[in-house]
């Protein structure tokens, strides 16, 4: 399967299985409200798997947490989130043509199985002024939102239906800071939204704005 090519691949990439570990810091008020802890990732906009197409996400500890790969297939119609092992969490499916395309993602069974069945979970869409709205699967309408959907630049922010920033990714900097290439980033999580969900969010804006 696709996971399993995945997985043996990671081995042949070592020199990517470690990045400088993320500082863990108290977030801004500014962004979000009064809660003050976070999370952070680090999230590189490239495959690991050589003439690939994906992403990589590492944890704050610096190794590699979460990875997309579609070989060779950019903007593919299904692709899956795995982590480390290769094992499948989540899946995307792009549906739908032109102003009705949408994104339709789905939690895999635990033991991450291609063809195992998947359970409906939200749905994105693309929205006014170039962002997105997320519906969740059953939900009655839109609960959060993302800005520049359409855009390449790497600095976004996901809201929720107050229009509370509950994650946001920028460039990542270095310690001496150093800003990094527009395809290294930050993912800020704030405590009030599941990680998991924003990982998948941060996929299909990927897949939306055409960088993975």
């Amino acid at each position: 399967s696709r996971a399993e090519q995945s997985s043996s691949s990671i081995s042949r990439h070592s020199s990517m299985a470690k990045i400088q570990p993320l500082p863990s810091s108290p977030c801004s008020t500014s962004s979000y409200g009064n809660q003050q802890s976070s999370q952070a990732y680090t999230v590189w906009m490239k495959s690991l798997v050589f003439n690939g197409n994906g992403c990589a996400v590492y944890g704050p500890d610096g190794a590699v947490a979460f990875r997309v790969d579609n070989y060779g297939c950019r903007g593919g119609r299904e692709v899956l989130f795995m982590d480390r092992a290769g094992n499948a969490l989540i899946r995307i499916r792009r549906k739908g043509f032109g102003m009705f395309r949408r994104w339709e993602v789905s939690r895999c069974a635990h033991n991450g199985g291609q063809d195992e069945e998947a359970t409906p979970w939200f749905r994105v869409r693309r929205a006014e002024k170039g962002g997105a709205a997320v519906a969740m699967h059953g939900g009655a309408g839109t609960c959060y939102t993302m800005d520049g959907c359409c855009a390449r630049k790497p600095e976004y922010r996901i809201r929720d239906v107050d229009g509370t920033v509950v994650a946001e990714v920028a460039r990542k900097q270095t310690t001496a800071g150093v800003v990094l290439g527009e395809d290294v980033l930050t993912l800020t999580v704030g405590p009030e939204v599941g990680h998991l969900l924003v990982l998948g969010l941060v996929v299909v804006r990927g897949l939306m704005n055409g960088s993975m």
